[in-house]
């Protein structure tokens, strides 16, 4: 049986930090219902652009990973008609999912206070930028902000100049303690029979970024200055363009590493600061002798530790993700399988539940409303799946 078989959650977020945790969720045997209010739709449309081929309009909506096995519900929950069909539907429900800034959800009328009320053993998940409260909770942001107010963005390029990353590190971070605070909360309510409400921003989720370099200093402006290589490791262009990452920052480590390039003599320097700028340059200079794939096998004969700086579709295609079942091919009809990721973990006694790629907004819209006993036609002449506040 999954882990989450019987769960209900009712999930109005918009993005990934708020989608994880319901990813996770609905892969896990749990009945997660998307609140897709018609107006965030059409925002998202404005910022990413519309796709007017019905087939290429499936294959975006069924692509991202995390709005698999959710089921849709398109409805206007400002809207008035709205109303009674989502109040029912978190009055039965586990978990209540949003990532509105602070005030939004209690200014359409689903507030934590008015939901706690409604269903007082409710868990309210809150993601926002930077939390319920303090000076910056009104803030709106996405990922590069979070990482700079964590004092993060500034070092996570490993150069002394900061850039934006091409990754979502705070989106992800956000979302999975969101994953792990909302489990807590349930087995809380285990013991207490009452819900409360958590609150998951992303700037917060970034702070232990800093946590290792914490544990070394107690003023953080003593860190090693960035952009100054230290025999810890590096990222080395290779003959044929590639890059290749070492981490061979244990003295054992280091050592297999300076003999299997065949320089003995620097495996005595690893703590010897002012030779270090003239290792890394006969380095760079060394690994321009051989491709990327020449150095690997190299060096992992040696068991050092080395690894190719692979490109995402190389990632995906790779034998060892592919063998751990991290890459799925999730059925979309009429088209070629959408490629996707199995969550980040594998549990040996509760299986995920068999992929099911996301449909159209509202695709579900007939199914839940007959399920909690509302008629879709009146609803519909009432404005409840319009834009419009009603």
């Amino acid at each position: 049986m999954p882990a989450l078989d019987g769960l209900k959650i009712v999930d109005f977020s918009r993005f990934l930090p708020g989608a994880y945790p319901s990813w996770i969720a609905a892969d896990m045997g749990a009945e997660v219902v998307r609140i897709e209010h018609p107006r965030e739709i059409a925002k998202h449309e404005a910022m990413f652009g519309k796709d007017g081929d019905p087939a290429k309009a499936a294959r975006r909506r069924a692509r991202p990973s995390y709005h698999r096995n959710k089921r849709s519900l398109m409805i206007n929950p400002g809207h008035g008609a709205a109303r009674p069909v989502l109040e029912r539907l978190i009055a039965d429900a586990d978990v209540l999912i949003e990532d509105y800034r602070p005030g939004v959800m209690a200014g359409m009328g689903y507030g934590y206070e008015a939901m706690a009320a409604l269903n007082p053993r409710l868990i309210y998940l809150s993601v926002s930028f930077a939390g319920q409260d303090g000076p910056y909770a009104g803030r709106a942001g996405h990922d590069p902000l979070a990482l700079a107010l964590a004092g993060a963005l500034g070092r996570l390029n490993g150069l002394p100049v900061p850039s934006l990353p091409g990754l979502q590190v705070a989106d992800v971070l956000a979302g999975a303690h969101a994953s792990i605070a909302t489990l807590l909360a349930l087995a809380a309510r285990e013991r207490s029979g009452e819900g409360q409400h958590v609150d998951v921003a992303m700037s917060d989720a970034s702070l232990p970024l800093l946590l290792v370099g914490m544990g070394r200093e107690d003023d953080l402006g003593h860190l090693p200055p960035l952009g100054a290589w230290h025999p810890k490791g590096g990222v080395w262009r290779c003959g044929d363009g590639g890059y290749l990452c070492t981490t061979d920052m244990e003295p054992a480590y280091w050592r297999r590493f300076c003999e299997a390039v065949g320089r003995p003599d620097f495996a005595a320097l690893q703590h010897d600061f002012a030779a270090h700028s003239g290792i890394e340059a006969e380095l760079k200079t060394l690994f321009l002798t051989r491709s990327r794939d020449e150095w690997f096998a190299l060096l992992s004969g040696a068991e050092t530790q080395a690894m190719p700086v692979y490109s995402p579709e190389e990632a995906l295609a790779h034998p060892h993700n592919l063998a751990r079942g991290r890459v799925l091919q999730v059925p979309l009809e009429g088209q070629e399988p959408v490629r996707q990721l199995s969550l980040p973990f594998t549990l040996s006694a509760s299986a995920p539940v068999e992929p099911r790629a996301a449909g159209p907004a509202g695709a579900d819209n007939a199914a839940i409303l007959g399920e909690l006993g509302f008629d879709l036609a009146a609803l519909e002449a009432a404005g409840a799946f319009s834009g419009e506040r009603g």
